[in-house]
């Protein structure tokens, strides 16, 4: 897709493009809103979801520590969250998180089917074949990788809503900032402690498993502290579409 020097200065610049990555994430977000409003925020979440479960296999070392490219994608659902918990309240909130967790729910039904369709032998056979296997390299889940990861969403997600609330109905409506950073801080460490507990504990050692959630949880930390300003800036503008 990108060309070749566009490539080869990437490939020697990672953490710049992790910077990159993260702020097209947050800034699509936010244009969705701009210019459809809740639906936008509610299509921002699926498809956060969506990219963060193809993402989440593919490793990489930013900063120095190995993380997957998921967490980009699976950090900006709670900043579309918060927003939508700002801008149209607790229950269009929750909704977005249920209809999240019956589309992860769904996805995973669909893929999980079409692994069961066998590459075709007419044709190029090598082509299907390495079609076939590099999909059931990505999409082949574990029961523990599904269980884990729908339960860290769906237990996280309920949780950043109402603490977000809970901290809103504590300032009197006062301190965006506070309450998006310590809401989604807060939902992001029960999301990673679930995840790695259930996901990794048995297969590796538990120190391995909580170092490995720990790197997580510093590169969502550091997205939560990111996007407050993209918060202040979305919050700022008035509704153009509403369901």
């Amino acid at each position: 897709m990108f060309p070749d020097y566009i490539q080869l200065y990437f490939i020697n610049h990672q953490d710049l493009l992790y910077g990159i990555t993260l702020i097209l994430d947050l800034g699509f977000t936010i244009l969705m809103y701009r210019f459809f409003g809740q639906k936008g925020l509610l299509s921002c979440i699926v498809l956060s979801i969506l990219l963060a479960n193809l993402q989440g296999p593919k490793l990489t070392v930013i900063l120095g520590m190995q993380t997957s490219l998921g967490v980009i994608f699976y950090s900006s659902i709670f900043f579309a969250t918060d927003l939508l918990s700002e801008k149209f309240g607790k229950k269009a909130a929750d909704n977005a998180v249920m209809m999240g967790f019956s589309i992860s729910i769904i996805v995973l039904i669909m893929l999980s089917i079409s692994l069961l369709f066998l590459p075709s032998t007419q044709g190029n056979q090598t082509f299907s074949t390495e079609v076939h296997d590099s999909f059931v390299r990505i999409l082949d889940f574990t029961p523990r990788f599904i269980f884990g990861s729908l339960l860290a969403y769906l237990i996280s997600q309920r949780f950043d809503v109402w603490c977000f609330h809970k901290i809103k109905g504590w300032t009197d409506g006062k301190h965006l900032w506070l309450r998006n950073n310590l809401s989604t801080m807060a939902s992001q460490t029960i999301d990673t402690s679930i995840y790695s507990l259930v996901v990794w504990w048995g297969i590796v050692d538990l120190n391995t498993a909580i170092q490995l959630g720990l790197a997580k949880m510093l590169f969502k930390v550091a997205i939560a502290a990111f996007d407050t300003p993209f918060i202040y800036w979305a919050r700022s503008w008035k509704d153009k579409s509403k369901i």
